[in-house]
């Protein structure tokens, strides 16, 4: 069983960064697909990002050349750095751990249905 917990939300204002940190126990995140995802309030849950074993990532359309996805296989722990922030960027930011099966596949499905993901971190941006 898999603990994901992230962290590192906040407020800021537009054009602002934050960095947002998952730590993960119980899996290995060297092994595994890890990314985010994120949810507006009355909107879908929308995948942000995913960091395949083999280093390679993909980013919603919407945050490409704003947002990088980043781990530390040696803390067990993810990062999400998003830079230039909107006010659309605001939602609660989650992480998840894809053990059973290819991250690619949670993205194409979404990019949200992680085997485990945490309770999130709230992200919001004024204009």
């Amino acid at each position: 069983e898999a603990q994901v917990v992230a962290s590192g939300g906040g407020s800021v204002q537009t054009g602002g960064s934050l960095r947002l940190s998952c730590v993960v126990s119980g899996y290995n995140t060297a092994s595994y697909g890890v990314g985010w995802f994120r949810q507006a309030p009355e909107k879908e849950r929308e995948g942000v990002a995913i960091l395949d074993t083999d280093g390679s990532t993909k980013y919603a359309d919407s945050v490409k050349g704003r947002f990088s996805i980043s781990k530390d296989n040696a803390k067990n722990t993810l990062y999400l750095q998003m830079n230039n922030l909107k006010p659309e960027d605001t939602g609660m930011y989650f992480c998840g751990i894809e053990p059973l099966w290819d991250v690619g596949l949670v993205w194409r499905r979404g990019g949200w249905e992680y085997q485990y993901r945490g309770q999130g971190t709230q992200v919001t941006v004024s204009s």
